[in-house]
């Protein structure tokens, strides 16, 4: 064995920190000396243990390799037992290199696990933000459509108008908008909310002598102000006789149950 073989058996351990003080000294004093390869070797040793903790796989190691590393410690220190303390340099280097290994990996384990933790935790609450934003926007839109056919129906020509005059002469008048294609919008200004867990609900009184037919339920806005519209009324508004509006409970109801607040005929 020539004196580079002699000194590269010890670069690792060197580079693991587990020489006893007294080959460390050797080898540094080797290196000292300008050994150009026995440098090179040390430097490519540093780089192996740098990147040990970057092999680490995202597990625990296996039990069997604790079981191992157990063992050979425990023999290692039964083999050693005495009045004198064991040196370092008893311990083979590759045992130290395990240990060193083994730590390095559960280091690695543990930071990499808290790591995805914080990155899940963080993409969750980003989906949770944009789907919150998905839902305002699509409301927006569907509400800005609303507005728009409203609108639509309220300035074609083929739409019909229809006053709806209150029984009550405190209370506000109506007016509607019947189209025979687009529908049918009432709107109302000053207009109080009905008392209790009450709402409006539009009523189409069929020619006839038919049932009212139920249609749709609304409240106003804090200012007295609503547009409620109807997309599909019936075919034929000829087939109508008058408009009607009545206090129900919420969630409406199939046949009236208390005297119509509003009514308007349609011609």
């Amino acid at each position: 064995m020539n004196t580079h073989d002699q000194f590269r058996e010890l670069l690792e351990a060197y580079a693991l920190g587990s020489l006893d003080s007294v080959d460390r000294a050797l080898l540094e004093t080797h290196l000292a000396s300008g050994c150009a390869e026995c440098a090179k070797a040390l430097e490519e040793a540093r780089w192996l243990v740098s990147q040990l903790a970057y092999l680490a796989p995202n597990a625990e190691p296996s039990d069997m390799l604790k079981g191992r590393l157990l063992q050979t410690v425990r023999a290692e220190a039964a083999g050693g037992a005495g009045p004198q303390a064991v040196r370092g340099a008893e311990v083979p280097w590759w045992l130290w290199a395990g240990v060193a290994a083994l730590l390095l990996f559960s280091i690695y384990s543990a930071w990499n696990e808290q790591h995805l933790r914080r990155t899940v935790t963080n993409l969750q609450q980003q989906a949770e933000a944009q789907r919150a934003e998905r839902q305002k926007l699509e409301e927006q839109l569907r509400v800005a459509k609303l507005q728009a056919h409203e609108a639509m129906i309220w300035m074609d020509p083929k739409s019909v108008k229809i006053m709806l005059p209150p029984k009550d002469p405190k209370m506000p008048q109506l007016e509607a908008m019947w189209h025979p294609e687009m529908g049918l919008v009432v709107r109302g200004w000053k207009v109080p909310n009905p008392s209790g867990n009450r709402v409006l609900q539009l009523w189409l009184i069929p020619k006839a002598g038919g049932k009212p037919m139920p249609s749709m339920t609304f409240w106003p806005d804090a200012n007295g102000k609503f547009s409620a519209m109807v997309e599909n009324p019936p075919d034929t508004m000829s087939d109508t006789q008058a408009l009607a509006i009545t206090e129900e409970p919420v969630g409406g109801s199939p046949q009236p149950t208390s005297a119509p607040m509003w009514v308007g005929g349609v011609s």
